[in-house]
């Protein structure tokens, strides 16, 4: 039976998720069939901090039971593009203010790339293969310079052989008659993309 997540207290959500991603049959990433081993795991917008804070401690505790994590946050890594980009991160601190916000998200969205760029930077830091799971924080920091659901769509091809699981402020709605669709904050959609899993409902 799935967990009955909604509803319920970080804490026995944080359970379920420690017991999860340590099972033997989540490292093993069975019951996918042929889809990739990726996972959504949804939170309230309001709870952003405090899911920030029980990451970090998940981390802790899936290293006490042998399980490495591997930690991407989405922010992060665009701001290490920016930096890349011959002192463009410069220029957007001292200008920001000065620039249309129109042509700011123009300019945005053709840096980060979610099709090839981001993709091929997510699979350059995980190539190495030390670790055991990959967790992606960072998704409504990014938006919507990055949208979630493209990045989904085209990691598949850069990462595919261990486990994902992507922290989302907002829900991941699943119907016989929509579809999948993310809902950013739970009100914005930011795409259809049914190949990932709600992980508390998550049943090898």
């Amino acid at each position: 039976m799935a967990f009955e997540y909604e509803g319920r207290p970080l804490d026995e959500r944080f359970d379920f998720l420690l017991d999860t991603i340590s099972s033997k049959s989540f490292q093993a990433m069975e019951g996918l069939g042929n889809e990739a081993p990726f996972f959504i795991c949804e939170f309230e917008v309001e709870e952003t901090n405090e899911m920030y804070k029980a990451v970090k401690s998940l981390d802790i505790r899936l290293a006490q039971r042998g399980i490495r994590v591997r930690h991407i946050n989405l922010y992060d890594l665009c701001i290490e593009i920016l930096k890349s980009e011959g002192g463009l991160w410069d220029v957007v601190r001292e200008e920001e203010t000065a620039f249309p916000k129109d042509q700011l998200l123009e300019d945005f969205l053709g840096t980060f790339d979610a099709e090839t760029q981001l993709p091929t930077q997510i699979s350059d830091k995980t190539k190495d293969k030390d670790f055991d799971v990959l967790f992606i924080t960072g998704v409504g920091e990014v938006y919507p310079y990055v949208r979630t659901h493209a990045l989904l769509e085209n990691l598949p091809t850069y990462v595919h052989r261990f486990p994902l699981v992507m922290f989302f402020p907002g829900k991941y709605i699943q119907t016989l008659h929509t579809g999948a669709m993310l809902k950013l904050f739970n009100r914005l959609n930011d795409g259809k993309y049914y190949r990932a899993l709600n992980i508390f409902r998550y049943l090898p």
